[in-house]
């Protein structure tokens, strides 16, 4: 009798084999405005500590920049999947929509509609998934240049970027060695960035804070 290998049963069997190499962790859904900073940072993290892929998925936002864009992506690639990247329905226990606050218009609606979905949505296996707003003020470099400098006042995206390049002549946006040029002061960036928590939240612009610290801690502490 001739096999079955319609391409609904290959989908099915190539799903079994990725799900078999999943790690024992969470499946983690990460979704960012930047098309390549921070998704190059993420994946970068997550080849040097060897996660699985199948554990730790990285997508940039195709709704657009905006942080409700990113929010809303986030939202929609969780529960609808994209079967051209491979990523299946509700196939996650944590998902992260990271952000800057610039001057974007949606940026406290998307803080507001991230928290709305935390604990809402329910997953393959019908648990209440995580959902959460990874925010920095003003950016996503903020939290690069805390691993260099201990910053506790207000600057504009455009200082930050200036005196990161102080530290890092060579970064441009988009570049792909970030973690690996910075790992070396995490521990201090850790700290630094969690002072900033005492005292400031996501919503308190314009003081300066990055809750990118809180995913960075997670991925560093996973084990492949």
């Amino acid at each position: 009798m001739a096999r079955d290998n319609s391409p609904k049963e290959r989908q099915q069997k190539q799903l079994a084999r990725k799900q078999g190499r999943r790690a024992s962790y969470d499946r983690i859904l990460i979704v960012s405005e930047g098309s390549k900073t921070e998704p190059n940072y993420f994946l970068e993290i997550r080849a040097t500590h060897r996660l699985h892929t199948a554990n730790v998925e990285v997508q940039p936002s195709e709704l657009g920049t905006a942080p409700i864009q990113v929010v809303q992506y986030a939202k929609e690639l969780f529960e609808d999947g994209d079967r051209y990247k491979n990523i299946q329905r509700r196939a996650f226990e944590k998902v992260y929509a990271v952000f800057d606050r610039d001057n974007h218009d949606s940026y406290h609606e998307a803080l507001t509609l991230a928290a709305s979905l935390n604990g809402k949505l329910r997953n393959d296996a019908k648990q209440p998934v995580s959902f959460h707003a990874i925010a920095s003020v003003p950016s996503f470099e903020l939290w690069l240049l805390l691993h260099f400098e201990d910053i506790r006042a207000p600057l504009h995206r455009d200082e930050v970027m200036r005196r990161l390049k102080l530290h890092m002549p060579g970064y441009d946006k988009g570049a792909g060695t970030a973690f690996a040029t910075t790992n070396v002061h995490l521990a201090v960036a850790t700290q630094r960035a969690e002072r900033l928590a005492v005292h400031f939240t996501a919503r308190t612009d314009p003081e300066p804070f990055t809750a990118i610290v809180e995913l960075v801690k997670l991925l560093t502490t996973l084990r492949g």
